[in-house]
């Protein structure tokens, strides 16, 4: 009698359930410009690439990759650093570009009859001058804390663009600071992580970027923060990038194109 009155109960809790398919709006698919030039100190510069992708509808997991479009990069001196297709993924790539800092570059892409551009200097960064190790940091107590210092220069604006990548986590951790308020000090990136052990390896890598990059990225970690929420909290709103549409203003791309020096280190955790 008890095993009857539990599939019974089972049936009307099952037969209780709706499946609600919510009728989201759609729009076409726009343009995903992910262009970093990323110049790794003490390396020649000349392998890039630049991935172009298309906008999905919200519940679809994976974005397909924009094929066959014409990707270019020009420098003030006239020459052109053509960007060619990997098979395809989407995945544009060229080998014999010429960094130089403070120089000035544009993107020209042409995609399926329509032009988009952006333009940027590329920027330079200090070196990362040691990483310091906590492990008794976070809210816990328990966590393990880098910092890792770099000496900003007096008397000029800088911006800073942090990538923490680890050897068991999927994405990296992104910040970006200014100094504003450290001009001329010797200041640090930080990162914590709560499954962060001795012998994981970290690799910390720091870009310089413009202001406008900054202010671009500020935005967005706001937005996708895990901790956000609160009433002061950045409006979630359409994050537009320095990438314009040229033969359709209205048809805007998403994404940035920015140019970088990087400096780069990896610490085995303590």
């Amino acid at each position: 009698m008890r095993k009857l009155i539990l599939i019974l109960i089972g049936i009307t809790i099952y037969s209780c359930e709706d499946v609600i398919d919510l009728d989201l709006n759609t729009s076409q698919p726009k343009l995903i410009i992910e262009a970093s030039i990323n110049w790794v100190k003490e390396t020649s510069g000349n392998e890039q690439e630049i991935k172009l992708s298309l906008s999905t509808p919200f519940y679809d997991i994976q974005t397909p990759p924009a094929n066959n479009a014409q990707v270019s990069v020009f420098d003030t001196n006239g020459n052109e650093f053509i960007f060619i297709e990997d098979g395809v993924t989407g995945i544009y790539k060229n080998n014999t570009f010429i960094p130089v800092l403070n120089a000035e570059y544009t993107l020209v892409i042409n995609y399926k009859g329509e032009t988009y551009s952006g333009t940027e200097s590329l920027k330079s960064v200090v070196p990362i001058d040691y990483v310091e190790q906590k492990n008794d940091g976070g809210f816990s107590g328990e966590e393990t804390e880098l910092k890792a210092y770099y000496s900003d220069p007096e008397n000029e604006d800088n911006y800073y663009f942090f990538e923490f990548s680890n050897n068991f986590t999927a994405y990296p951790t992104l910040e970006v600071y200014n100094d504003e308020f450290t001009n001329g000090n010797q200041i640090f990136g930080f990162y914590t992580e709560e499954d962060l052990t001795t012998g994981h390896e970290v690799t910390i890598k720091n870009h310089g970027i413009s202001e406008a990059f900054y202010e671009y990225m500020f935005i967005l970690l706001q937005q996708n923060s895990e901790e956000g929420g609160g009433p002061f909290e950045t409006t979630p709103a359409t994050v537009r990038g320095n990438c314009i549409n040229e033969t359709n203003p209205d048809n805007f791309p998403f994404g940035y194109f920015r140019l970088s020096e990087v400096d780069e280190i990896i610490y085995i955790v303590e």
